[in-house]
């Protein structure tokens, strides 16, 4: 990581790492990849926050190809998902498994976001511009991960309000570091506050709706 400033633990996007890597490998396995193309879904969806945030919004040399930790981080990741997939497969049902990868992603993005915005801070960008890196640090991997797979990004569709908790998250975050509060506790407060809103959310099932119904299929334009 460049910049003493930097101060939101690495812990944060291991874990993040790991929660993505983990999510995206069981995406893999369930389209019916073999291992390289498991590999490749868990490492989209594992660095694909890093790719943008760093390659495209700041300008730096993505950190996992700087870091030696995330590329074995991932392959393990990929091969202990990949070995107990018939076990786990016996014993959970599809619905479990996809409760599964929500969960983890709803760990693994607002960890990404926090790391974002900490370094988009150390760049001097504006408010404005920090929840911007954040929120796309946090669901970028995801974004590609579905686009790869062939599915419509949950980011697109609606749904339990993810990315605008994640903004709310985000905020918080802010919020929190203008009180002087510690680095580290507002990035676990994010977290926390964005997981306990996905459960929520789930829970009493909170969605968004569609700004307007797609008309039918097969129906003549204007008609």
């Amino acid at each position: 990581m460049e910049g003493s400033a930097f101060r939101v633990p690495m812990l944060f996007d291991y874990a993040a790492t790991l929660a993505w890597a983990t999510s995206g490998a069981v995406v893999g396995i369930r389209k019916g990849y073999d291992i390289v193309g498991v590999f490749v879904i868990a490492l989209l969806s594992a660095v694909g926050g890093g790719l943008v945030r760093d390659g495209i919004l700041l300008h730096r040399t993505p950190v996992f190809l700087i870091d030696a930790h995330y590329l074995p981080l991932i392959a393990a990741t990929t091969v202990l998902i990949s070995v107990f997939t018939g076990p786990l497969t016996s014993l959970l049902k599809a619905d479990t498994i996809r409760t599964l990868v929500e969960i983890l992603d709803a760990l693994g993005t607002p960890a990404f976001a926090a790391v974002g915005m900490q370094l988009a801070q150390d760049k001097g960008i504006s408010t404005a511009g920090v929840i911007f890196v954040g929120v796309a640090n946090g669901v970028s991997g995801g974004l590609l991960r579905d686009l790869v797979v062939g599915d419509v990004p949950v980011l697109l569709r609606p749904g339990q309000f993810v990315t605008l908790t994640l903004v709310f998250s985000c905020g918080l975050f802010l919020l929190l570091r203008a009180q002087n509060v510690n680095p580290t506790n507002a990035a676990w407060a994010m977290v926390g506050t964005f997981f306990l809103i996905r459960v929520i959310s789930v829970r009493f099932k909170w969605k968004s709706r569609a700004v307007a119904e797609p008309p039918a299929s097969g129906g003549r334009p204007g008609a």
